[in-house]
């Protein structure tokens, strides 16, 4: 990705075009060129038959530099910048600071391309192509412009996690104005990668945002509830709000904003640290009675005891 900073000093991450799309949109462009430019040559032997050679020479001339030099200088200034062959191959010429190209752009690119392309059989624009970074011809550097890439393949995305339903609504009143965009752009990330970390990164790296995001907003996270979740929750509120936002008509979700809080759900609670030996659970025992030993007849199985309840396992409360 090639990062252009626009004149309202906005920056826009675009993916430039390299040396093999870039040559066949010019071939797709070429070969509809010199079909055109065939069709009226024959078109003008036919009916210029009666005329000397110079005049069949300067009309030559003219049917060239009208149908391949100002042909391609048409088409790039009415299409902004897409040929046949660049709208084939998914691609745009743009100016460097990323807006659409105007007529004297396309006058420049297409009176450089006659000579490295037309009369160098494209030997320059492909060297030029290759030794710029991003992938420019001779033509593109002194018109100021740039081919870039429009169908730009969709990376996948993690599924962001839900945050609990217990969290819904508490975060109503937080003011979100203050949080930078690139915070937000983390947080999303991270909820939609965190499945695919290790649990104790995943879990430092849920503290360190929710530390970042508590900065900005100004008012602590709650207590008891996991980072993981309170990011989650955050993140939903927040576009909750851009939906209320465009759409007035859609309710407020509804919550209690100090409800108590719950234990963690799995999916957001602490790393699970090394397994611990399950307690026992046995009423206590009554004053001055004694533990029976083992292999005595308190040890007994239940179903060799009459008329004694087999055990349950659950203890009633105290």
């Amino acid at each position: 990705m090639s990062e252009l900073v626009t004149g309202e000093a906005v920056a826009l991450e675009l993916q430039p075009a390299r040396l093999p799309s870039r040559a066949l949109a010019t071939l797709l462009d070429l070969t509809v060129a010199v079909v055109v430019y065939v069709g009226v040559s024959v078109a003008l032997v036919l009916g210029t038959a009666s005329l000397d050679d110079a005049a069949q020479i300067a009309l030559s001339i003219a049917a060239f530099l009208l149908v391949l030099v100002g042909g391609p200088i048409a088409v790039e200034t009415l299409s902004h910048g897409r040929s046949l062959g660049k709208a084939a191959c998914g691609l745009r010429v743009v100016r460097d600071d990323g807006g659409p190209i105007r007529f004297r752009h396309a006058l420049v690119r297409g009176a450089i391309g006659v000579v490295e392309i037309l009369l160098t059989g494209g030997v320059v624009a492909c060297t030029a192509s290759l030794v710029s970074a991003r992938g420019r011809r001779v033509g593109d550097v002194f018109a100021g412009t740039l081919v870039v890439r429009e169908r730009v393949p969709v990376a996948r995305t993690g599924f962001v996690a839900p945050p609990p339903p217990w969290l819904a609504g508490r975060f109503s009143g937080l003011d979100l104005s203050a949080v930078p965009e690139g915070l937000w752009l983390a947080i999303r990330q991270y909820l939609g990668r965190m499945h695919q970390l290790d649990p104790q990164v995943g879990w430092t790296m849920a503290q360190r945002l929710a530390g970042d995001l508590v900065a900005h907003t100004g008012a602590p996270a709650p207590e008891g509830v996991p980072p993981a979740a309170y990011l989650a929750a955050v993140v939903q509120e927040r576009q909750a709000r851009e939906v209320r936002r465009a759409s007035p008509a859609v309710p407020a979700p509804s919550g209690t904003p100090y409800a108590p809080v719950p234990p963690a759900a799995p999916a957001y609670g602490p790393p699970a640290s090394a397994p611990a030996a399950a307690p026992t659970f046995a009423p206590p025992a009554a004053e001055g009675s004694v533990a029976p030993a083992p292999g005595s007849e308190g040890d007994e199985p239940p179903e060799q005891s009459a008329g004694r309840r087999p055990g349950t396992g659950f203890v009633p409360p105290a």
